[in-house]
């Protein structure tokens, strides 16, 4: 059975349903691990799979995330986590006072250990940020950030809707594409 390492409780359940959709079940491994700093959310991700060879056994995968604000030059980028859990969307919107260009995506990179080698399945999104926090769905940045053709934030989206267009869900269907093709799936 493929492992999801996150210490994200919302994480685990939005790719869970959405490996549920591919007939795979993917079992939650509750674990916080250290995640380099680094600007590249390719090298945090890769590094965190490998870190935990030997610590989790094979197959598993861990993701990392993030939001770039073009007008803040792609901050918070990979500080994401530490961005929200500092200041959040309000401090995120407070610094966006006044900013005309609101463009930003989000970017997830899933990277895969199967005990033998490291790949990695990338997800992106492009849109912009909401001048107010809207919905009560989701989690992180989902109440300001509004996907290219749509008007609402995530997190006014209930989960399928989300699933069809997020950066997490274009990134994990990589994934499980991948795992169908070359791995027998019992469900």
């Amino acid at each position: 059975m493929f492992k999801f390492v996150t210490s994200n409780q919302h994480k685990f359940e939005e790719v869970s349903r959405l490996a549920s959709s591919y007939g795979i079940d993917i079992e939650w491994v509750r674990m916080k691990y250290e995640e380099i700093q680094d600007e590249s959310t390719e090298r945090i991700s890769y590094d965190s799979c490998k870190k935990l060879a030997g610590v989790v056994e094979a197959p598993y995968f861990v993701d990392d995330s993030g939001l770039f604000i073009n007008a803040l030059k792609g901050f918070p980028g990979p500080f994401s986590s530490y961005v929200s859990s500092t200041i959040g969307n309000e401090g995120l919107l407070k610094i966006m006072e006044g900013v005309e260009d609101r463009s930003a995506y989000f970017l997830t990179v899933v990277s895969l250990n199967e005990g033998h080698s490291i790949m990695q399945f990338t997800g992106k999104v492009m849109g912009r940020i909401a001048t107010s926090i809207r919905g009560s769905n989701g989690f992180g940045y989902d109440p300001v950030f509004i996907p290219d053709g749509s008007n609402m934030t995530f997190a006014e989206m209930d989960l399928e809707t989300k699933n069809a267009i997020s950066h997490r869900s274009i990134a994990f269907r990589g994934l499980f594409e991948y795992i169908k093709m070359n791995h027998s799936v019992k469900k």
